[in-house]
C-alpha cells in the first residue's frame, strides 16, 4: 500500500520543497562566485558522461567527466567521488577521467563530480546507478483459484472433496495440486466512497461494517481506505478491529467520486502482498471524475487475483459505469459478487452475504499445462460433479509477462582518419529492425578482453617468418595483463598452441616455435578460433592474420574442412569481434572484410609483414577505445530471431563499427 500510503498531497509538498531549496542554492553559488563577470566562466559546465547505467558485469569502469565552456588557460582539477567517498583527482586536462571497480552491480551507487574553476566557482553533476534488476524467464508454477459453490436453492454447499472439483484452463482439463476449506490469512480492503452524498449513510455503513468484520479470522488485516476524486489517508494494515471501525467514524464526507481510479489505484498496491485479497467497495455515487477507462480497471483487477465485493448503497448510475449492470460485472469477473441494498436492513443482509462467503470458500491450485511466459489472458472455468451446483470463481488470469529484451552491443567510431573517436551518448541513434531505441546503458568498455591470435604458418609465409615472429612478440607484450591470449597456428591443419591465459610467456614459446609450411586452412581457423571463445563471458576478439586464401599448400583446392557460411553462421553466433590482417596481394579482401564487418571488428590490409607491427598496435588502440550500449528493446517477442541494429553517428564525418544486430532470447 507505499502508493496509497504517500498520497498525492505529499508528493506536490515535495516537489516545492525541492523548489525552494534549488533557489537557496542558486543563490550561494552567485555569492560565492562573485557573480558571472569574475571568472568568465558563469555558464560553465560539468557532465559525467560515461557510464550511464549498467551492462551487467562486475569489474573496472571508467568514469568519464565533460567540462564545457570553462577558459583553458588555467589548469582544472576535476574530482571524482563514488557514494561522497573521494576516488581521484585528474589534473592534467581533457578526457577528465577516473577508474572504478564496480563490486556489485546489485546495489546502487552515486557517481560525482565536481571541479573549481579559475573564477572560484564551483561545478558539480551527479548521477546515480540504478541497480541492475535480476530478470529470470522462470516457468507458471501455481494458479490459485477461490471459489463458491452453491446448490439450487442458493445455499452454501460445504466438504466437498478434490475428486468432485475439475478446473479447465483454455477448455484443457488441469491437474489439481489440492482443495481445501481452511484458508490462509487474508487481507481485505475497505474500498469507501467518502463524496458528500455519503454523509448521511456514515452511521450506517460504520454499524454494518461490524458484522461483515465478525467472521473474519483474528490474523486477517483490514485495510480502510477512503476516496473522492483520489484515494485519501489510508488506515492500515491492521488486525484490529476498533482501529477499523474507528477509521470508518472518521471519515470526513466532501468532494466528488472517481470508482474507477480508486479501484484501480487500490488494486494496483495490494498485489504486492502474498496474501489472498479481496477489495469491498461501499459507495452510493456517480463515478463523476475518474480519468481510468473501465478496460483499464478490468484488466488491473484481473491482473492483481483480486475478488471485488462491490455494496451499492441508494443505486447506482453513472455516465462512464452504466450503473449497476457495470459494477456487477466487475466484481463477477474477480470471483466475487455486487449487492444494491435498498434500505439498513438490506445493507446488514449484504454484509451477512460476504461475510458467509468468505467463510465457505474453497480454494484450489493446479500448476498449468501451458508454462509458456507470455502474458496473455487464460480462460478458468471450475466445475464441480454435480451438474445441479453452481460454482462462482474468477473467470481466469493472466500469465506472467516474459522477461523484457535486453539488449547489449560494443561499438566503436572511427573518424576519417582511421582513429577512434571519441564519443557520448548522446552523439549516436540506435535502431533496432528499423524501430528507435532508448539507450539506458553507455560507457566505455574497459574491461578484459579475451584473444585468439590465430597466426598463418603456411609455406607462403616463410620468406616473412622472422619478420612476423617479432611483429607477434611486439603484440604479445603490448597487451595489458588482465587480458587472456590464446594462441593458434594454421597451415594444412589447425593447432590450437594453448588456450586463453594471462602467462604471456605460453605465447612467446609458441611465436618462437613457429615454422611456416603447408597449405592455408583459413576457415577452420576462424571457426575454431571462435569456438574457443564460445563459452567465455565478457569481451571476446579474434586476431587472424594471413598472406593468402583458403586454399590446400598445391592451390588446387579448399584449404578448410569448413565452409565460409559455417564461419558467417559461427561469428553471429558467438559474438566476438574479428581483426583480419591480410598481409600482400593474394588475401581475399571481400571475405575478410565481410567478416570483420558483420563481428564489429575490422580489416587491414598492409603490403607487405614490414608493417605488421604497426597493425597490432592499431587493433589494440581501437579496443581501448570502444563503447558498450545497453537498453530494453521495443520488441518483447523471445523467439531467438537476429535483430539487425544499426548505431548511427550523429556527426557525419564518424563511421560506427559494431557486429551489427544480435539474437532474440528463445522462448
Amino acid at each position: 500500500m507505499r502508493k496509497l500510503l504517500r498520497g498525492r498531497h505529499g508528493a506536490c509538498a515535495g516537489v516545492r520543497v525541492t523548489a525552494r531549496a534549488g533557489a537557496i542554492a542558486l543563490a550561494v553559488v552567485v555569492l560565492v562566485s562573485g557573480g558571472p563577470l569574475s571568472g568568465h566562466d558563469f555558464d560553465a559546465t560539468i557532465h559525467i558522461t560515461s557510464p550511464l547505467g549498467r551492462t551487467g558485469l562486475p569489474g573496472t569502469i571508467r568514469i568519464v567527466a565533460r567540462v564545457d565552456g570553462a577558459p583553458q588557460s588555467q589548469p582544472i582539477a576535476v574530482q571524482f567521488f563514488v557514494d561522497n567517498v573521494p576516488l581521484s583527482t585528474d589534473t592534467d586536462g581533457p578526457p577528465y577521467d577516473a577508474v572504478w571497480s564496480d563490486e556489485n552491480p546489485f546495489e546502487a551507487r552515486e557517481l560525482t563530480v565536481e571541479a573549481e574553476l579559475p573564477s572560484g566557482r564551483m561545478i558539480r553533476d551527479t548521477l546515480t546507478l540504478k541497480p541492475l534488476e535480476i530478470e529470470e524467464a522462470t516457468s507458471v508454477t501455481s494458479v490459485l483459484v477461490d471459489a463458491v459453490v452453491f446448490d439450487a436453492k442458493g445455499r452454501f454447499v460445504k466438504d466437498l472433496t478434490d475428486k468432485q472439483f475439475t478446473v479447465f484452463e483454455n477448455g484443457e482439463a488441469q491437474d489439481l495440486t489440492f482443495v481445501r476449506q481452511d484458508r490462509d490469512p487474508a487481507l481485505f480492503a475497505l474500498l469507501v466512497d467518502s463524496s458528500q452524498s455519503m454523509a448521511i449513510r456514515s452511521d450506517a455503513v460504520r454499524g454494518a461494517a461490524s458484522r461483515l468484520l465478525a467472521p473474519l479470522a483474528k490474523d486477517d488485516e483490514i485495510v480502510v481506505a477512503p476516496f473522492a476524486k483520489s484515494v485519501l489517508s489510508v488506515t492500515g494494515p491492521t488486525t484490529d478491529r476498533v482501529t477499523v471501525l474507528d477509521a470508518i467514524g472518521a471519515i470526513h464526507h466532501k468532494g466528488g467520486t472517481a470508482i474507477l481510479d480508486a479501484l484501480s489505484e487500490a488494486a494496483g498496491s495490494l498485489t504486492a502482498s502474498t496474501r489472498r485479497k479481496a477489495i469491498v467497495l461501499i459507495t452510493d455515487g456517480y463515478d463523476e471524475n475518474s480519468e481510468t477507462t473501465i478496460e483499464h480497471t478490468n484488466d488491473t483487477l484481473k491482473k492483481s487475483g483480486i475478488t471485488l465485493y462491490v455494496v451499492g448503497l441508494g443505486g447506482i448510475a453513472g455516465i462512464s459505469l452504466k450503473g449497476e449492470k457495470l459494477l456487477k460485472g466487475l466484481a463477477e469477473d474477480s470471483g466475487g459478487r455486487a449487492w444494491f441494498p435498498r434500505d439498513e436492513h438490506d445493507l446488514l443482509v449484504a454484509y451477512d452475504a460476504i461475510a458467509n462467503e468468505v467463510r465457505h470458500r474453497y480454494l484450489l491450485a493446479y500448476t498449468p499445462n501451458n508454462q509458456d511466459r507470455d502474458g496473455t489472458w487464460r480462460a478458468i472455468d471450475v466445475k464441480v460433479a454435480d451438474d445441479t451446483y453452481h460454482v462462482r470463481a474468477r473467470k481466469g488470469y493472466n500469465a506472467p509477462a516474459p522477461p523484457p529484451v535486453r539488449a547489449s552491443l560494443e561499438f566503436t567510431g572511427v573518424g576519417t582518419t582511421e582513429s577512434a573517436s571519441s564519443l557520448t551518448r548522446d552523439d549516436i541513434v540506435v535502431l533496432e529492425d528499423g524501430v528507435p531505441q532508448q539507450v539506458d546503458v553507455f560507457q566505455e568498455a574497459v574491461l578484459p578482453v579475451t584473444f585468439v591470435l590465430a597466426l598463418d604458418a603456411s609455406g607462403s609465409m616463410k620468406k616473412s617468418a622472422t619478420q612476423a615472429q617479432d611483429a607477434a612478440r611486439e603484440f604479445i607484450t603490448a597487451m595489458r595483463p588482465e587480458d587472456e591470449l590464446a594462441t593458434m597456428l594454421f597451415a594444412t591443419k589447425t593447432n590450437l598452441v594453448h588456450p586463453p591465459t594471462k602467462e604471456r610467456q605460453k605465447a612467446l614459446d609458441a611465436v618462437g616455435n613457429y615454422v611456416a609450411d603447408g597449405g592455408t586452412a583459413l576457415y577452420d581457423a576462424l571457426y575454431e578460433s571462435l569456438t574457443q571463445l564460445d563459452k567465455i563471458q565478457g569481451r571476446r576478439v579474434v586476431v587472424v592474420v594471413t598472406d593468402g586464401r583458403d586454399e590446400n599448400a598445391p592451390s588446387t583446392g579448399p584449404g578448410s574442412l569448413r565452409t565460409w557460411d559455417e564461419v558467417v553462421e559461427k561469428v553471429q553466433q558467438t559474438e566476438a569481434a574479428v581483426y583480419a590482417v591480410g598481409i600482400g596481394t593474394n588475401v581475399d579482401r571481400d571475405r575478410l572484410h565481410q567478416i570483420a564487418a558483420l563481428s564489429g571488428g575490422a580489416a587491414y590490409f598492409p603490403k607487405d609483414v614490414t608493417t605488421l607491427a604497426g597493425d597490432y598496435q592499431r587493433i589494440l588502440d581501437e579496443l581501448r577505445r570502444r563503447y558498450v550500449i545497453g537498453y530494453q528493446s521495443t520488441n518483447p517477442a523471445r523467439n531467438g530471431a537476429w535483430r539487425t541494429v544499426r548505431i548511427k553517428a550523429r556527426r557525419p564525418d564518424i563511421e560506427i563499427r559494431s557486429r551489427g544486430g544480435y539474437y532474440a532470447p528463445p522462448r
